[in-house]
């Protein structure tokens, strides 16, 4: 499977820090909405997408993700199922956008077919975070204005700091490449922006980072029935980011219910306060330093990237 991003930062958790449920429902919707809405400024969505993105600590690795529900204390956060190999048999956390981390555990009540996606929850009594709004992703169109945000692989020169990227949409696939995959957009996502939202000018999440262009080993551009896209397709895909669309999360998601009665005495590992990284200088060429006057880059802990043998490392 696939390891990306950073993370030298590992805790054991308990197998099971709180129980889950599912049922018939349709998924709760209380950031859910296909209703369309004015356009923002790029400083809103810039702001939104940064209050709804999580940083995913995946053993010593992670990624990103995307606050996807709250019911009282409990939130949902939708990632990549990807960023999860690395933290199997250790435990899982999600950073907050304040800095603070909690442990959390991995949904395993819904089944998403083979789709690089999954659910974590994580439990918080002091704090109110942000829910997305989601959108949909039918009415995309190669030329739309898109939006991604995540938190990217370490640099020596940037950290892990969280990152917010403009682009267009290149390509909506009529069918999705293995994953998932169906929206090639031309946004940089660098690896650990992998489960981070990407957002419509209206400041909705329609689409899943997961793949960033020109990945370094094999060839993802397979069709899930087998079929290969043709030499124009791919080379679209090639040079583009690549995302899971959230009509697609919706659909398999719809059998989902947030957890109820969650019991008190089982509250999670107290948050940890996050060391604060310096600054990018000012007047940097990459996309990921924010403008004048925007919110600051996210306090991160700090931490090593450890990668995987590459005979099994990431395509993305």
């Amino acid at each position: 499977m696939v390891l990306v991003c950073v993370g030298s930062f590992l805790i054991t958790l308990p197998t099971q820090l709180f129980p889950l449920y599912s049922s018939a429902q349709n998924l709760p919707v209380s950031g859910f909405t296909a209703q369309p809405s004015a356009p923002l400024l790029t400083a809103q969505v810039r702001q939104i997408a940064q209050s709804i993105t999580v940083k995913v600590l995946s053993g010593r690795s992670g990624g990103s993700g995307i606050v996807i529900q709250k019911q009282g204390s409990v939130y949902t956060v939708v990632t990549n199922q990807h960023v999860l190999t690395a933290g199997q048999g250790s435990g899982y956390q999600i950073q907050t956008n304040d800095g603070r981390t909690y442990p959390a555990e991995v949904v395993r009540t819904v089944s998403f077919e083979g789709n690089d996606l999954a659910l974590l929850q994580f439990r918080s009594t002091g704090a109110d975070y942000t829910v997305a709004s989601v959108g949909t992703s039918s009415a995309l169109k190669a030329g739309d204005e898109v939006f991604a945000a995540g938190f990217p692989f370490e640099s020596e020169q940037y950290g892990s700091a969280w990152t917010f990227t403009t682009g267009t949409v290149s390509l909506i696939s009529d069918r999705a490449i293995e994953g998932g995959y169906q929206i090639a957009y031309t946004n940089l996502v660098e690896k650990g922006m992998s489960g981070g939202p990407i957002l419509n000018r209206q400041g909705q999440v329609i689409g899943i980072n997961g793949m960033h262009a020109y990945p370094l080993w094999g060839d993802p551009y397979l069709f899930t029935d087998g079929s290969r896209p043709s030499a124009a397709m791919r080379e679209i895909m090639v040079r583009s980011s690549m995302g899971i669309a959230i009509d697609t999360f919706v659909q398999l998601a719809a059998g989902f219910s947030n957890p109820v009665g969650m019991p008190s005495a089982r509250a999670p590992i107290a948050p940890t306060e996050a060391i604060a990284r310096p600054e990018p200088p000012q007047g940097s060429v990459t996309t990921p330093q924010p403008p004048q006057g925007s919110p600051s880059a996210l306090p991160v802990i700090q931490e090593t990237p450890i990668l995987s043998n590459p005979g099994s490392e990431p395509l993305w």
